[in-house]
């Protein structure tokens, strides 16, 4: 199972990130578990500057900006 952390402070957004995340692995039926990192402090503690960012098994592999169905896809 992948976990999968999504850094922002709730903008619309994150939101839509969440969202895209949520509906690419129940298409694929893939189990996830998916958490959302609302705090600054926790999200500053990953290097990040811009949000959303999106966080797989403890690596950062997104940061700024709603990502695309594809790299979603590749992540899991």
């Amino acid at each position: 199972m992948k976990n999968i952390k999504v850094l922002g402070t709730g903008c619309a957004s994150c939101k839509t990130t969440m969202k895209m995340i949520e509906d690419v692995a129940e298409a694929k039926g893939v189990a996830i578990a998916l958490e959302k990192i609302e705090e600054l402090q926790a999200i500053m503690g990953y290097g990040v500057m811009s949000t959303p960012a999106v966080v797989v098994d403890g690596k950062l592999v997104h940061a700024g900006g709603i990502p695309s169905r594809s790299q979603i896809e590749a992540w899991i």
